[in-house]
């Protein structure tokens, strides 16, 4: 949080599954859930105090929630858009924490219900993504609430326009840049990536970002929806240099548009802290590896 104050970023999205905080058995089987693990409870209360502190606007977000998560397998036992007993049990989940933080502000606390929605029929995640709103605003009417776009983020879901939440879309395109060699993605055939990059006869650069993923979420935006790109970035094995020019016009893009975002990651591999490219001169600094190009880089923006 000191370095992210020192460097002028303002927004921190915090990943979560609630199999931090509670088994599976104690969220779905019991008449009234129980949180087994306090103190990861706490360190969610820890967060929040340091976004405070240092005024860096908190997102929560479930990255795993009771009945699904995009990992594959989600190895979860019931399933958030078939089973009631999932839905209630998600429920509660959230209005756990809208009554928790409901004395905090919505300039310093957000809440974003479920991250990347995959293969989910519109009106199935409709239906989720209404009862939490409302399980939640039953214990805080004035939490900022956000919802991920569908497949993936990538999205927008115009049946939500009227809940007067946001949308989060995501930015990972194209993906045989931004993933390159990832070890968790299959049965694709890698090409050394460019930007700009041909792909199927088809050139992609700032003006195909613009027209595939920028036009369809103004159109959200212009009915009302405030929109936010709640991931991005570029593993490890993309070129710096391929890198830093992508990610340029991205932040233009974005900058013209008037959109907030959060880079996955602040430290990993797709981040500015001990990142683990081969090709990149890092700045030894507080202890981490700095990659000081792409600091500057997105301090522009």
């Amino acid at each position: 949080f000191e370095m992210m104050k020192e460097w002028g970023f303002d927004f921190v999205r915090i990943p979560m599954s609630y199999h931090c905080w509670m088994k599976p058995e104690d969220s779905y089987h019991k008449t009234s859930p129980q949180i087994t693990n306090e103190k990861a409870i706490e360190e969610i209360d820890e967060v929040i105090e340091l976004g405070k502190k240092y005024n860096i606007h908190v997102n929560l977000n479930m990255h795993r929630i009771q009945g699904y998560c995009v990992n594959t397998p989600p190895d979860e036992p019931l399933n958030l858009w078939k089973d009631e007993q999932a839905l209630a049990a998600a429920v509660w989940q959230w209005s756990f924490f809208a009554e928790r933080y409901k004395d905090i502000s919505g300039r310093h606390l957000s809440f974003d219900l479920i991250n990347e929605p995959a293969n989910i029929d519109e009106a199935a995640y409709i239906k989720v993504i209404k009862a939490l709103v409302e399980g939640i605003r039953a214990k805080d009417v004035n939490r900022l609430i956000i919802a991920d776009g569908l497949q993936y983020g990538t999205i927008p879901v115009f049946g939500l326009k009227d809940l007067n939440i946001a949308q989060s879309t995501r930015w990972y395109n194209p993906f045989l840049l931004t993933h390159y060699k990832a070890n968790w993605v299959h049965n694709i055939e890698w090409k050394q990536p460019a930007w700009p990059m041909k792909i199927n006869n088809e050139t992609w650069d700032k003006q195909k970002l613009k027209e595939q993923y920028i036009e369809p979420w103004k159109k959200l935006e212009n009915e009302g929806a405030g929109v936010h790109v709640g991931e991005w970035g570029a593993y490890k094995f993309t070129p710096h240099e391929i890198v830093l020019r992508w990610m340029e016009d991205c932040l233009s893009l974005w900058k013209e548009a008037g959109w907030g975002w959060s880079l996955w990651n602040l430290r990993g591999d797709f981040g500015i802290l001990n990142s683990n490219r081969d090709d990149v001169q890092y700045e030894d600094y507080k202890g981490e590896k700095l990659d000081r190009q792409m600091l500057e880089l997105l301090r522009k923006y």
